[in-house]
């Protein structure tokens, strides 16, 4: 279907240039101090593996406005309880701790993390951890409500936007998320794109994720890399993954070489691209002229579990170490065994046993988790019959 429209030495030293030379000078020589002074990375965040994990994704809501069918059952899911979830304060808590100790990322996801109440406000206090360390505050969403928001997000510190978008066809659109909404997303990746989003030197990264399911939108595959052809954003076509409830089978999934085979019959150019950061969980390749790029995310065929530098926080409180693991530990008990906690305010008392013993426990819970992480998740028959949350209460 048609897509829619939418020289410095030798300068004298009261110059510009010499201005220029000079904070170079000073910001060189900041590095080398910062390099100097700094602390070994975390054992807490340091598996047996040896790998680090600097990446954290929260989830702060596990209701949403759409009901993709990779996601959830037709029927929905049990939410846990409003005093189940947790806190802003607890949110902001957790978060300090992961940054304290080298966690430099922070993902919000959900459920959609636009329909939490307080989400702007959340984002500017976690912006607020710039100050200790943090250095990409990012968000996931379905782009339903999200662009009345995300400029006072941009403006408290956001700098990564990912959007779920799996068709450009209406009909489509409503078939697999059993809502209407397809021309407000489009109209959210035009307002992205509006505030400098993808653009080189902005420092705002704009994905688009589409989970490709066989049978449903794998013919589009070709209009979603169209799509980079004039905008300056990634594209990234997900594996589909089983979860609870999501009625997975190997027959509808669409594997990595099977999507670039498909793409390079349409572009014989289609080229694979070095990888910008270490710890990329997409290959990604990119047609000669266009834009934009795209990417994979090959859980099932091509995992990057040897890389992986990611820990994630249910809705609910949970550290999950990985996200196709069963293992889980509850953060939230530990800190409300510290903390009064007013359930009618949804407030944080102070600690019963004092600060640093709540952290110091909490930090042993931790370390222990990430520890135990297995080197990599099970294979795709062992996936298919291992008991996992639905999507929606994991966290993206």
């Amino acid at each position: 279907m048609p897509l829619r429209e939418w020289g410095i030495s030798g300068s004298p030293p009261g110059s510009v240039s010499g201005a220029l030379t000079s904070r170079l000078r000073e910001s060189g020589t900041g590095r080398l101090e910062r390099i100097k002074n700094a602390k070994p990375f975390s054992e807490f965040l340091t598996d047996g593996f040896g790998r680090k994990h600097t990446y954290l994704r929260i989830s702060v809501t596990e209701r949403c406005n759409l009901r993709c069918v990779y996601c959830m059952p037709a029927e929905g899911v049990p939410l846990s309880p409003p005093a189940h979830l947790l806190s802003t304060p607890e949110i902001l808590e957790i978060a300090r701790l992961f940054v304290s100790q080298g966690v430099t990322k922070i993902r919000l996801t959900g459920g959609e993390p636009t329909v939490r109440k307080d989400i702007v406000e959340l984002v500017e206090e976690l912006g607020k951890l710039r100050s200790i360390g943090l250095r990409e505050l990012a968000i996931t969403s379905n782009g339903i409500a999200l662009h009345r928001k995300l400029q006072r997000m941009v403006d408290a510190g956001l700098t990564g936007l990912n959007l779920s978008l799996d068709t450009l066809d209406p009909f489509q659109f409503q078939i697999m998320t059993r809502r209407k909404g397809l021309e407000t997303v489009l109209k959210t990746i035009d307002t992205a794109l509006g505030m400098g989003f993808g653009e080189g030197g902005s420092g705002k990264v704009l994905k688009i994720n589409s989970v490709v399911m066989k049978g449903v939108n794998d013919h589009e595959i070709v209009d979603f890399v169209e799509m980079t052809r004039d905008k300056p954003i990634e594209v990234r076509f997900i594996e589909y993954m089983p979860f609870d409830g999501n009625k997975w089978s190997k027959n509808k999934m669409v594997s990595y070489n099977d999507m670039v085979s498909r793409i390079k019959e349409t572009h014989p150019t289609l080229q694979k691209l070095a990888s910008q950061r270490p710890n990329d969980t997409s290959k990604t390749w990119g047609v000669p002229g266009f834009r934009g790029r795209v990417g994979f995310i090959t859980s099932m065929t091509h995992n990057f579990c040897g890389s992986c530098n990611r820990l994630r926080i249910t809705g609910d409180g949970n550290l999950k170490v990985c996200l196709f693991g069963e293992a889980e530990v509850s953060l939230r008990d530990m800190m409300r065994k510290y903390r009064g906690r007013d359930l009618e305010v949804g407030g944080v008392g102070e600690a019963a046993g004092g600060r640093e013993e709540m952290e110091s426990e909490l930090l042993q819970v931790i370390g222990k988790a990430v520890g135990n992480k297995k080197e990599k998740h099970a294979g795709m028959g062992e996936l298919e019959n291992m008991k996992n949350r639905p999507m929606i209460l994991i966290g993206g």
